[in-house]
């Protein structure tokens, strides 16, 4: 079997190549060019070329610069210009990874695509990772349930650990067992304000205001706050934190509150990535943000997404983020961005 593996430079999608060569599988490599960052592309490619000829099998470089500013960067920017907090890895997945690259790798003759998340597949379903300290299974959520039957994972049985102790086993391997993870989201250096800096003016002094609409404080500009945040802005007269709880894009205001405002029962989404045929009601377990802990819920399907009902309250649910609804065997059954 040919099979293409998503090559970065690192350690996991390096081992995924040598544990596929050494099944006895034909394997190519494949680095993508994401963004433009000064001087990133070609360290990863030097990387990926050493493996590739460590491993002896060919490395391609496929440029995907255009379609990831187009699917992931320019909407990363303009959500956030909406007041939402985005899931750009979520939109990288399901457009680039198991998008244009399974395209590139099925359009070269590979029968599969692997890659180097920590996540498993379960009788055609993703399902969360062994070592779930590094699952990722909440970020494949978003993808088109057609590609994973193209798709391998073969790390998702194994911890980081052991990847990175067998790694250093081979002198060739050394660099890249030894070198520091790269950041969540590949093309924020320091934070998400200094990429909105680029396009817009982001320090436009506004208020703030209570949950009752009353003015109460000021704060920088809107985009710097997040669902959540608790910093960054003044409350006249508060005994207690407060903490931003909506965003007023139009209008560059921020409305705080108390941490017990925080606290959601319920949500919608904008739309419902299923993986598998479900009832219009049904009861199963979500998380709303990649760290959080799964919430039992009830689920109501309609025709332009879903509305779920929470067994109990979770803090700072934030629209633009992915809820991932998962099954009691740890299977994601379905996604749906939070409106």
């Amino acid at each position: 079997m040919k099979i293409m593996v998503a090559m970065s430079g690192g350690v996991d999608s390096s081992m995924v190549a040598k544990r596929l060569k050494d099944d006895g599988y034909e394997v190519i490599g494949c680095y993508m060019k994401l963004h433009n960052k000064p001087n990133y592309h070609e360290e990863n490619i030097r990387k990926v070329r050493k493996v590739g000829e460590f491993l002896g099998i060919k490395t391609e470089i496929l440029d995907l610069q255009d379609d990831f500013e187009k699917e992931v960067y320019t909407p990363f920017v303009e959500i956030y210009k909406d007041g939402l907090t985005p899931n750009p890895c979520a939109l990288c997945n399901k457009e680039i990874k198991l998008g244009k690259l399974l395209e590139f790798a099925i359009k070269n003759g590979c029968e599969k695509l692997a890659t180097g998340h920590y996540v498993r597949l379960d009788n055609g379903l993703l399902k969360v990772a062994k070592d779930e300290s590094k699952d990722q299974s909440y970020f494949l959520a978003n993808s088109d349930p057609k590609a994973l039957k193209y798709m391998i994972f073969p790390l998702g049985e194994s911890f980081k650990a052991d990847i990175k102790k067998e790694a250093a086993n081979f002198p060739e391997l050394l660099e890249i067992a030894g070198q520091k993870e790269s950041s969540e989201i590949c093309f924020v250096d320091t934070t998400y304000i200094d990429i909105l800096k680029k396009h817009y003016n982001t320090d436009l002094p506004g208020v703030v205001k209570d949950m009752s609409g009353k003015v109460v404080g000021k704060h920088n500009g809107y985009m710097h706050y997040t669902i959540g945040k608790r910093r960054g802005f003044s409350v006249n007269g508060a005994h207690e934190p407060h903490f931003v709880v909506k965003i007023d894009s139009k209008n560059n205001e921020i409305f705080v509150g108390t941490k017990d405002e925080l606290l959601d029962y319920g949500f919608q989404t904008s739309n419902f990535n299923k993986f598998l045929d479900l009832n219009s009601e049904f009861e199963c377990f979500v998380k709303v943000r990649y760290r959080s802990n799964k919430i039992k819920c009830k689920v109501l399907i309609s025709d332009n997404g879903a509305s779920i009902k929470l067994y109990e309250p979770v803090y700072g649910i934030a629209a633009g983020q992915l809820a991932v609804f998962y099954d009691e065997f740890d299977r994601v059954l379905a996604s749906g961005f939070i409106k």
